[in-house]
């Protein structure tokens, strides 16, 4: 089974991490990412630039609106995510608690629905051919 890892950390509290912890913690997430990918556990794994770089984009009565910077306001913003495979929400919650962000910000676990499954429900390729 597929889950997404939504990793959300607060800025403020990664800026006053004191010299060096930064980059300690970014090497233990990356040995764990890469222990996972070689079991054969993470399928994809990437960091988001900063949220002032985002666009959100919204389609209220036909018009467009988009404003700069992630949509919701919060705290925490969403800096990255991992694709794994796990055998249940357990053991996805457990690898989850290995990467070290979770000490400084939040780690959402997804399960992640299988979208060809839905592509059948709705019937997508007979609506495309008609």
């Amino acid at each position: 089974m597929k889950f997404i890892l939504l990793v959300y950390n607060d800025p403020a509290a990664l800026e006053s991490l004191p010299a060096g912890d930064f980059d300690n913690k970014m090497r233990h997430c990356l040995a764990h990412a890469d222990d996972l990918k070689h079991s054969g556990r993470l399928i994809e794994s990437q960091m988001l630039e900063d949220a002032s770089t985002a666009k959100s984009v919204r389609i209220r009565n036909g018009r467009q609106t988009t404003i700069d910077g992630p949509f919701a306001e919060t705290k925490e913003v969403l800096g990255g995510f991992n694709l794994i495979e796990a055998d249940n929400i357990d053991e996805a919650l457990r690898m989850a608690a290995q990467f070290p962000w979770a000490q400084t910000g939040t780690i959402e676990v997804r399960p992640v629905r299988d979208i060809e499954t839905v592509r059948r429900r709705v019937s997508i390729n007979e609506a495309v051919a008609t």
